[in-house]
């Protein structure tokens, strides 16, 4: 499986001739990350995980495109089309197929960003038992390691040490960020210096991905 990642918190994923995207947001090159996808995957409604008037706009000009994710979100995107049947409303600790990719959900709710500001609905999605992003949270799916986890890098809603605390939890055999549009070259070699050395110390590898560099993960 071949996972490319973009700018911010979208990832494409790539399989058997089948193209899986996750969380094609504003910040990210949403035009080129959903280039012959067949299935789109969103964790919540924030417009830096999902372009509503983007994805909207691929959904009327590919009649092939589906989309899973939490309920606010599909009900927005039902006023772009007509066939629906298309949208999938999804919550947490469920398993559905994608073509030939398997998926299953955790979490549930988006990090809390402060106590004023209600949370969402945020659904963690984890692709052939090889890879898991989990959106807004530091959600661990329960009952699985997986090998290879993205980690939300950095977020009005964490600091540092969360970031960390996570990677740990986890115990994946490597780990590539995302969630990292708002760091500047020098706020990723802070946070990076940490991460990293931490991680290596639990046995995890972690290692940058630049926009639009692709990696091939194993699967079982």
């Amino acid at each position: 499986m071949l996972l490319t990642k973009f700018t911010h918190s979208c990832v494409r994923l790539e399989k058997d001739g089948a193209v899986l995207v996750i969380d094609p947001g504003t910040f990210s090159e949403v035009e080129e990350a959903l280039r012959g996808a067949d299935t789109v995957l969103i964790t919540h409604e924030h417009p830096d995980h999902y372009d509503a008037e983007r994805l909207g706009a691929a959904l009327s000009a590919d009649p092939e495109l589906t989309v899973h994710a939490p309920g606010q979100v599909i009900e927005k995107l039902a006023e772009h089309i007509r066939d629906t049947e298309r949208l999938h409303a999804v919550s947490a600790d469920t398993t559905f197929t994608a073509g030939p990719f398997s998926v299953a959900t955790y979490g549930g709710q988006h990090a809390l960003i402060h106590p004023l500001i209600p949370t969402i609905a945020n659904v963690g999605y984890v692709i052939d038992d090889a890879v898991f992003h989990p959106g807004d949270s530091f959600t661990v799916p329960h009952g699985l390691t997986v090998p290879t986890v993205l980690v939300p890098l950095h977020a009005p809603w964490s600091k540092m040490s969360e970031v960390i605390d996570f990677i740990i939890a986890t115990r994946a055999q490597r780990v590539y960020q995302i969630h990292d549009a708002l760091l500047s070259e020098t706020g990723f070699g802070v946070v990076e210096k940490q991460v990293k050395h931490f991680s290596q110390v639990y046995g995890t590898e972690y290692r940058h991905l630049d926009t639009r560099e692709s990696v091939e993960l194993r699967t079982a």
